[in-house]
């Protein structure tokens, strides 16, 4: 349902104060900008835009085109209430299709201005052109995110394998980018295959908005871990003690050659290294659990210590991963406040919640609400999460003994892609890579910061040859996400009148007003994300984050697992404990002790880490 149709009782605030608060936050906003005010004024302001955005930015796209009629959903069995199933279903047991696997994407914009492109606004101006012009980095010079590490690049790629995917590429009629003149690309186009139509739409239905079908869980239940099939769970699972499979050197045994998961496009060293931790925390947990519940089964201890591990890891993206990528001393106070409430966490700790409202005492443990909008993740959160800049070109493997670096000259991204990843994991200790991506940093997601490696990546799985960045420029357009500038209208922005307006780059001014024809409204959703001026601390832009001031809440509140069922007797109450006495660095230096004297006095496992000797 539509949200000026949905049911308000549980959803945005109705009241007259609150009326007056939106206004008032979309007023100051727009004149001064949340990040210039004193932090309690910017908290608040925040808090106003947020409600605006789930009052005005939630569309369910099955109210204009329908879906296709499908078998019921069996009845939920008992297993269901109390863990997470495995591709998804009965996280609400009244829509139980709701987030799982094959479900539609939703929009954060009207659904009328979603339209189908045309061929022309698809192709043109050339993605390929944009990115070489506007994305290549200059001389190979990564430009650096100072004060965090480049485990923020791995974390991402780690998370959002786990959030989306639009699944296989249709076959026929691929999109053919022609090339401008002296473009070295060895093929006559850039081809880029075009996203599978949306299976569930009514053959009678109208062609726009676009919809198409995510094939992950929508749900943050870790299923990068777990998988979304019976087939992947057995696969991983020892069958014993609740616990995944490891061999007895503490790696993974990960199926290498054709078909396996190093063939998969997007397969790399950091996900392994993060692969690695959190299977070992799992175990650590069916440990804990085993010794607290001894008489239960293998399932039992799995599926708690899931519940476990899948908050674990949405409360370190919560409260430690964006803080460090978004560090303005509002937005850290802002996200820890969304799973401990701005009454903090030491209250939290002690007293538990004191209020049933979410501004108070945390997203966690209050009342499921879905915002009067079937939950899903949607095509702009999607869209703002291509943060490719944050990826070194190059890493720098070395020694958490004496820093000395593994060989010579740095490692390429390519080397540690595919089966490269594999063959430097085999021969370097976990501890030395990730003392490595602790102690360099990431790229910031600016104009001329992408990594070359993924403009000309070669796909391991057919050998396709790509070009990422004009991929995900295409992609947006494809998939009806609107250009920058009415993207920033839509979510209540003020919104650039000329090219100097959205940049302080002049020479990428200039090279945007001759590449888009002076029209600033052409602009690209990810170039004008690219360019835009930064709040202190960000390391990707404010327009960006308004998404996430949106989903980053609605994720949490809309799953039963974060929030009515995030009690002692659904994750037992040393479950709870677990999660409360935890963050990165404890997870980390619990399977990894000699990341230590690296780690000392570090706040955040996302900051610089200190190098050996220094």
């Amino acid at each position: 349902m539509s949200p000026t149709t949905s049911d308000t009782s549980r959803s945005y605030h109705s009241s007259l104060p609150w009326r007056a608060v939106r206004l008032l936050s979309e007023a100051v906003d727009r004149r001064w900008g949340w990040y210039r005010l004193w932090t309690p004024l910017g908290l608040g302001v925040l808090v106003g835009l947020r409600d605006t955005l789930r009052r005005e930015n939630l569309y369910d796209p099955s109210t204009e085109i329908g879906t296709l009629p499908q078998q019921p959903m069996p009845a939920p069995q008992p297993e269901d209430t109390t863990a997470r199933s495995v591709d998804g279903a009965y996280n609400d047991l009244d829509q139980p299709r709701m987030g799982m696997a094959g479900a539609r994407f939703g929009r954060n914009i009207p659904l009328d201005h979603a339209r189908r492109p045309s061929r022309d606004e698809v192709l043109y101006p050339s993605p390929r052109e944009i990115s070489r012009a506007l994305m290549t980095r200059v001389d190979d010079r990564m430009i650096e995110a100072p004060g965090v590490n480049a485990l923020v690049a791995a974390w991402l790629q780690f998370m959002i394998r786990d959030w989306f995917s639009h699944g296989p590429s249709a076959k026929d009629n691929p999109w053919e980018i022609t090339l401008e003149p002296g473009d070295p690309w060895p093929r006559p186009t850039v081809t880029v295959m075009r996203v599978m139509d949306d299976p569930t739409r009514p053959p009678d239905a109208p062609a726009s908005p676009p919809t198409t079908i995510n094939t992950c869980s929508h749900w943050w239940d870790a299923s990068q871990i777990y998988g979304t099939t019976r087939d992947y769970q057995r696969a991983v699972r020892t069958g014993v003690d609740g616990k995944l499979r490891v061999q007895p050197d503490g790696s993974l045994p990960v199926p290498r050659g054709e078909g396996g998961p190093t063939q998969e496009p997007g397969f790399w060293l950091g996900l392994v290294m993060l692969q690695t931790v959190f299977t070992l925390e799992h175990n650590a947990v069916c440990d804990m659990l085993r010794g607290a519940y001894p008489s239960w089964d293998d399932e039992e201890l799995f599926q708690r210590a899931r519940l476990v591990i899948a908050a674990l890891v949405a409360k370190i993206h919560t409260v430690e991963w964006t803080p460090s990528v978004i560090s303005h001393p509002t937005t850290k106070v802002a996200m820890r406040a969304n799973w401990f409430g701005l009454a903090g966490e030491r209250v939290h700790r002690v007293f538990g919640r004191l209020s049933p409202s979410e501004v108070v005492s945390g997203i966690p443990g209050s009342e499921v609400n879905d915002y009067g909008v079937p939950y899903a993740l949607t095509e702009e959160f999607t869209a703002v999460y291509r943060m490719h800049p944050l990826m070194p070109d190059f890493f720098d493997l070395r020694s958490v003994d004496d820093d000395r670096s593994m060989r010579d000259e740095p490692f390429s991204l390519r080397e540690l892609s595919g089966d490269g990843a594999m063959n430097v994991a085999s021969k370097t200790s976990m501890v030395d890579l990730l003392y490595s991506f602790g102690t360099q940093h990431p790229g910031v997601v600016t104009l001329h910061n992408f990594p070359r490696f993924l403009q000309e990546f070669v796909r391991p799985d057919n050998g396709e040859l790509m070009d990422l960045a004009a991929t995900d420029i295409l992609r947006h357009r494809e998939l009806g996400v609107p250009r920058y500038c009415e993207f920033r209208s839509l979510l209540h922005l003020p919104v650039p009148r000329t090219f100097d307006e959205l940049t302080d780059d002049a020479a990428a001014a200039r090279e945007m007003e001759r590449i888009y024809g002076g029209d600033i409204g052409k602009v690209d959703l990810m170039v004008g994300l690219f360019a835009e001026r930064r709040p202190e601390g960000f390391a990707f832009s404010d327009t960006a984050f308004r998404i996430f001031v949106l989903m980053a809440s609605r994720r949490l509140n809309s799953d039963r697992f974060f929030t009515t069922d995030f009690t002692p007797e659904v994750y037992t109450p040393e479950g709870l404990r677990w999660l409360a006495d935890n963050d990165m660095a404890s997870v980390l230096l619990r399977h990894y002790p000699a990341l230590r004297p690296a780690m000392r006095g570090v706040g955040n496992a996302f900051e610089s880490w200190h190098r050996a000797g220094a």
